[in-house]
């Protein structure tokens, strides 16, 4: 979608357009209330503002849509595509490697209560497996603060694949 589309449409489908970055309520709602943005730019510093800090309860539920690594989901959904697409460097026949994450990611939910989380995109298997395995000797606490950074960096991610800023209109619109 372009900005200047995003920045026009009804907060109904700008909210629509915005949650399968990240579903989380409140963070979705400030950003397609703040609209227009000036581009792209603007747009993601004022995602990232405001999705700090989320609370423990948004994280708990935003995590509920997120898949483990390594176990790509099969759903149709728009979601579901974009984690799909971030997991390219796991690659599914390798058997050594989905066995690894798999051990490792029963380790992390055995530990602290939910999946696995890492920013995938860009990473090869290998890099995600040693961060899971680095992450597996922190604390509740430690971790808690490093998903809810990762989960900004998805939410930012996506955000710059879905709006596509090539026609924002640069006059007129007020830099948020």
């Amino acid at each position: 979608m372009q900005l200047e589309v995003f920045n026009s449409v009804g907060r109904a489908d700008a909210i629509n357009v915005l949650r399968p970055c990240l579903d989380i309520q409140r963070w979705v709602e400030h950003i397609a209330d703040a609209r227009p943005f000036r581009s792209l730019d603007s747009l993601l510093h004022f995602a990232r503002e405001t999705a700090e800090p989320f609370t423990p309860d948004e994280v708990a539920a935003a995590m509920a849509h997120h898949p483990r690594i390594g176990e790509r989901p099969k759903a149709r959904t728009t979601e579901a595509a974009m984690s799909r697409s971030e997991q390219a460097g796991v690659d599914p026949s390798d058997d050594g490697v989905v066995t690894a994450l798999a051990e490792g990611n029963r380790e992390y939910e055995a530990k602290f209560g939910r999946v696995f989380l890492i920013r995938a995109a860009g990473r090869t298997a290998g890099e995600i497996l040693a961060s899971l395995h680095e992450r597996l000797a922190h604390t509740v606490e430690e971790e808690d603060i490093i998903v809810a950074g990762q989960l900004r960096e998805i939410a930012l991610l996506r955000i710059a694949g879905v709006i596509n800023e090539s026609s924002a209109i640069s006059e007129g619109v007020p830099n948020k």
